[in-house]
């Protein structure tokens, strides 16, 4: 087993073990709560340990200058989010970023025929089982205006029914079980963790979207916004 880092000892209510897509172990430090006061769960594990870490440390370096920057950036984005959806569902790319006040920088694009070599974990299995129909990606880096940039990789999977797609989508949207490889990453999880993320159904369709800072230091709900925009694209 690979491990990622070593772990301070920490009391036992933030130590808390969870099961990675290979069915290990491993420990989540200072895993957060929601608002419900339950633990939030990271659905690929030991990448989201390291992301944590990171989002942490830049946080606390941000000043009160660049925070200002930030909120008025998402606050941008929060109030554009429901138009830059209905344009996305329509397919049109440019203009759902910009009606967040974002600009996209570059767009690479993939067609892949079967989906087990390009996917891990039970989401692997099951595609042994219930092979696609064909697997698009697309890797689309975007500029937040704050002066982050935001890596967005999006998997449209088409399956022969639509109640394997549903069992499909039931599967990746829990925690630890795989995922489709993500356009842009390798191996599974070193970039796109799970962290933020979203997924949609349509029928024999399932649609896969993450999000992971590219530069800079974008915000949470800048990252949760892009997943919500991006999940509404239509199968090339």
């Amino acid at each position: 087993m690979t491990h990622y880092f070593s772990a301070l000892p920490q009391s036992p209510e933030q130590d808390r073990p969870f099961r990675t897509w290979e069915g290990t172990e491993q420990i989540m430090v200072d895993q957060p709560r929601g608002p419900d006061g339950r633990w939030i769960k990271y659905k690929y594990g030991a990448g989201a340990l390291v992301t944590t870490g990171v989002v942490v440390a830049a946080t606390n370096g941000i000043g009160g200058g660049a925070a200002t920057s930030l909120d008025s950036a998402a606050s941008q984005a929060l109030k554009g989010k429901s138009s830059s959806k209905k344009s996305a569902q329509k397919g049109r790319h440019s203009e759902a970023w910009q009606r967040l006040g974002w600009r996209g920088l570059k767009k690479q694009a993939k067609r892949e025929l079967k989906c087990g070599p390009h996917s891990f974990g039970e989401v692997q299995r099951f595609f042994l089982r219930h092979p696609c129909v064909d697997l698009d990606r697309m890797l689309v880096t975007v500029d937040d205006g704050a002066g982050n940039t935001i890596d967005v990789s999006v998997a449209w999977v088409k399956m022969p029914k639509a109640g394997e797609a549903s069992d499909l989508k039931r599967l990746i949207d829990k925690d630890g079980t795989g995922n489709v490889l993500l356009f842009g990453e390798a191996p599974p999880g070193s970039r796109f963790t799970g962290e933020n993320y979203d997924s949609r159904l349509a029928k024999k369709l399932v649609v896969i979207a993450e999000a992971a800072p590219a530069t800079g230091r974008p915000s949470d709900t800048t990252l949760e916004t892009a997943v919500e925009v991006a999940v509404e694209f239509p199968s090339p």
